[in-house]
């Protein structure tokens, strides 16, 4: 199964419309599925006394309100109709997570294929509802929660109406640090929960990626940059258009690895096995219309004889003709 492997261009725009559309080209150039950003209203969304986050102060080297940044980094919903389209003429899927109930339904009028929820979401009940009610695919990120916190989340999105929705384990860290990711909660929620799972993956390089697709996730998202040096939050813990390339080559090898669970030779291993598995021989002169003795024959590697898995069949059966010593022995093999 194919990895959705979202690119999480987010505020990465810094406000630019312009920055936004190289962006999507970016994404498309990378290998991304979707490139996904975030629509909001800010007098929706936050009051004008919230701090920033540690992150994105340190981030940015700038202290001021989240509504102050937040403000700064918003794109208006005619913007965003017209990055739809962009994104639709350059063949790559655009998403946009709606950080509240207006925008949600003016990304929804846009056309997109899924309802993605950021972990800020998590527990607020009467807009999981809401988006429940909109009956559409929804992807939900379960960072700073746990099982409980999930679980109420969850109930509420079905409470409104959704039956489809896809979990991604999340550490809001950024970047996350190796001993933070916990992979193996992935794999909890896809147990508690009894829905497909993926993973948001907020760490340097690709290695929780890979772990992350060979544990079953469906989904993968990942933020990104044209630039981590540029002025913005979110810059620095992003990966940049190479390291996406790079990303999105090693989650496709890891798909390639893990094959279709069938348990058969694979390749070159036909070829290979018939110089290599070990094949019955005779260990001594054997006479024609002789009973073949264990004595008799030995396995060994060689260019004839039957396969050592029939030397029950072989030992007491009758020669049908005189075998030298190291002669491969082919009588009463099986059709």
């Amino acid at each position: 199964m194919k990895t959705l492997i979202i690119a999480e261009a987010g505020v990465n725009h810094n406000g630019d419309i312009d920055i936004a559309y190289r962006l999507c080209d970016a994404a498309k150039e990378a290998g991304a599925d979707v490139i996904k950003f975030q629509t909001w209203k800010t007098e929706n969304l936050i009051t004008k006394s919230v701090a920033q986050a540690k992150y994105q102060s340190d981030n940015t080297g700038i202290t001021e309100s989240q509504f102050d940044m937040i403000k700064k980094l918003e794109l208006t919903y005619d913007e965003f109709g017209k990055l739809k389209e962009y994104c639709d003429g350059i063949g790559i899927e655009f998403a946009s997570t709606a950080d509240e109930a207006e925008s949600l339904d003016a990304v929804i009028k846009l056309g997109v294929r899924f309802l993605k929820v950021g972990s800020g979401e998590i527990g607020n009940i009467p807009y999981l509802r809401y988006i429940g009610s909109k009956k559409m695919p929804v992807i939900l990120s379960t960072g700073m929660s746990t099982l409980g916190d999930v679980d109420l989340s969850v109930n509420a999105l079905r409470q409104g109406g959704a039956s489809d929705i896809t979990l991604l384990h999340c550490t809001t860290n950024y970047p996350c640090p190796p001993e933070a990711v916990n992979l193996r909660a992935m794999c909890t929620l896809r147990d508690a929960f009894k829905c497909p799972v993926g993973y948001s993956d907020h760490t340097e390089g690709y290695e929780a990626a890979v772990m992350a697709v060979s544990m079953g996730a469906s989904v993968l998202e990942k933020h990104f940059t044209l630039d981590r040096n540029m002025q913005g939050p979110d810059h620095k813990a992003s990966a940049d258009v190479m390291e996406f390339k790079q990303y999105v080559k090693a989650v496709r090898r890891a798909e390639n690895m893990l094959g279709d669970g069938v348990k058969r030779p694979a390749g070159d291993e036909d070829e290979v096995s018939k110089v290599v598995r070990k094949r019955i021989v005779a260990s001594r002169p054997i006479k024609k219309g002789s009973v073949i003795t264990g004595d008799d024959i030995v396995t060994k590697r060689s260019d004839e004889g039957i396969g050592a898995a029939y030397w029950d069949i072989v030992r007491g059966s009758v020669s049908d003709k005189d075998y030298g010593t190291d002669q491969g022995i082919s009588l009463n093999r099986p059709e």
